[in-house]
Parts: structure tokens; C-alpha cells; sequence
């Protein structure tokens, strides 16, 4: 049986700090909720069915799926190393890792150019010696959707790997175990909570990426126009299919938090 709550001797809410609050509110819910009224539900359903919304949508579930594969296969063991292992200049390589996460988009997409394009370091021998050419392609929408999304699973996982704590790979391995068995039977499943949220987070990210997939992969219908990249187009030249597609992202938005909420949107 619950105690009953006592009543709060804190006195009122200062006007001075729900003003501003009450202001800050109105900022974030009444423009979605004024997308949710402007959105012609009427038209909702054929504007789904149009080909270029279509081939949009393929496009940003296809590299959004092959971005998360890309995070799980590559920044969990990249997340190991910076959470177990100890190795020069690690600090720093945690510092690079979360610079895409405030790195303004279109500048991640200028680095990814001058990498990976034509022209670039690694683009110059990848064209010449194997005739590969990243930019503007499918391929290149996927690599920048990964290079944005990665710091956010690679930041969770560390996060949750370093929570964990060494005690349990430490009895792993004075009971035997090498380094592969221990993260595969004790330290992945210890870390699992932060994989999920990881891989959801940089889902997340990968589906509204614009401004490095614009600048790297462009904006070629059926090709690399992602869900952002149409929406930016039609907002210029058909707004209803601009709200229709924003009204899209919204719902996985409110997904993404719904599927999150134990993790984050719980009071203790």
C-alpha cells in the first residue's frame, strides 16, 4: 500500500521561470501540432502511392537499414576498444569520434568529398585502380547516412560497455576465457541495453540525414533522393507532398521515443 504524498512546502512556481518554460513549450509542440492539422489526410494515401515518394522511401529504408548493419558490425568493436583497451592516443580517437556529432551537415558531407570523392584521398585510388566511384551514388548515400550515425551508437555502446565495468571479463578470464569469449558471452550481452539504444539512436539519425548526403550523394530521384531530399524539393514546388512526407518522419519520430521511453522518458 502506497504512503500518501505529503503536499509540497516549496511554495509557488516563480513567474520568472514558467514564463520563459510555458514559451519554450509553445516553441516545440505547436509546430507539430499545426503539421498534424495541416497535413491533407484526404490525399495522404496517394501521395504515398506517387513514384518518386516511393523510390524516396526505398532509398532512406534501404541505406537506414544498411547504416545500423554498418554501426553494429563496425562501431562495436570500435566501441570495445575505446571502453577495454588501453592504446596511445585514444583520447584523441574519442574525440574524433564524436566530432561528426556537432560537425554542421553540409561540412561532414565537404569532408566526405574530400576523402572519398573523384578527387580525394582515398576516391583518387579507388577510381584508378578499381574504376569505384562513391559520389552521387546509392552506395555514397549510405556512407554518409553511416559517417553521422556512427558517433551516436559508437558514444551509446562506450557508455554502456564502461557501466558494466571489467569485473566480469576480469572472472572470465581467471576462469580461462580469452578476450573473444569473454566479449562474446559476457561483455556484449552486459552491454546489450546500449546496443539497442545505440542502433535506434543512429536509425534515428540516418532517416532525417540531409545536408551530408546532399552535399556528398546529391539529389537524384530514384538514386539519392532520400525522404529529407524530396521533402526539401516539394516543399518548394508541391507543399502537400512536403507535409505528407514530414508527417512520416514525425510518426517514426514518435516511434523512435515510444520504443525509448524506458531508457529515457521514465521518471526514477
Amino acid at each position: 500500500m502506497s504512503t500518501p504524498q505529503a503536499p509540497s512546502t516549496l511554495g509557488r512556481p516563480p513567474w520568472l521561470l514558467v514564463a520563459p518554460g510555458v514559451v519554450a513549450a509553445v516553441l516545440l509542440v505547436v509546430p507539430l501540432v499545426t503539421l498534424v492539422l495541416d497535413t491533407p489526410w484526404a490525399s495522404f494515401g496517394s501521395q504515398l502511392g506517387r513514384p518518386e515518394v516511393r523510390e524516396a522511401l526505398a532509398i532512406t529504408a534501404w541505406a537506414s537499414f544498411v547504416t545500423v548493419l554498418a554501426c553494429l558490425l563496425l562501431g562495436t568493436p570500435l566501441a570495445w576498444l575505446l571502453a577495454r583497451v588501453e592504446f596511445p592516443g585514444r583520447s584523441l580517437l574519442r574525440a574524433a569520434v564524436a566530432v561528426p556529432l556537432v560537425l554542421p551537415p553540409v561540412v561532414a558531407g565537404v569532408a566526405l568529398v574530400t576523402a572519398l570523392g573523384r578527387n580525394g584521398l582515398i576516391g583518387r585510388v579507388l577510381d584508378d585502380s578499381f574504376g569505384l566511384t562513391i559520389p552521387f551514388t546509392t552506395t555514397g548515400v549510405v556512407i554518409a547516412h553511416t559517417f553521422v550515425s556512427m558517433p551516436f551508437y559508437v558514444l551509446s555502446v562506450e557508455g554502456a560497455l564502461r557501466a558494466s565495468g571489467e569485473r566480469y571479463d576480469v572472472v572470465a578470464a581467471t576462469l580461462g576465457a580469452d578476450r573473444w569469449t569473454t566479449f562474446r558471452r559476457i561483455t556484449l550481452p552486459l552491454a546489450m541495453p546500449g546496443v539497442l539504444a545505440g542502433a535506434v539512436l543512429a536509425w534515428a539519425r540516418s532517416l532525417g540525414e540531409f545536408g551530408a548526403t546532399i552535399t556528398f550523394a546529391g539529389n537524384f530521384p530514384g538514386t539519392t533522393q532520400t525522404m529529407p531530399s524530396l521533402i526539401y524539393q516539394a516543399l518548394q514546388t508541391d507543399p502537400e507532398v512536403a507535409r505528407t512526407l514530414s508527417m512520416i518522419l514525425l510518426v517514426v519520430s514518435i516511434g523512435i521515443l515510444a520504443a525509448l521511453r524506458n531508457r529515457w522518458l521514465t521518471t526514477p
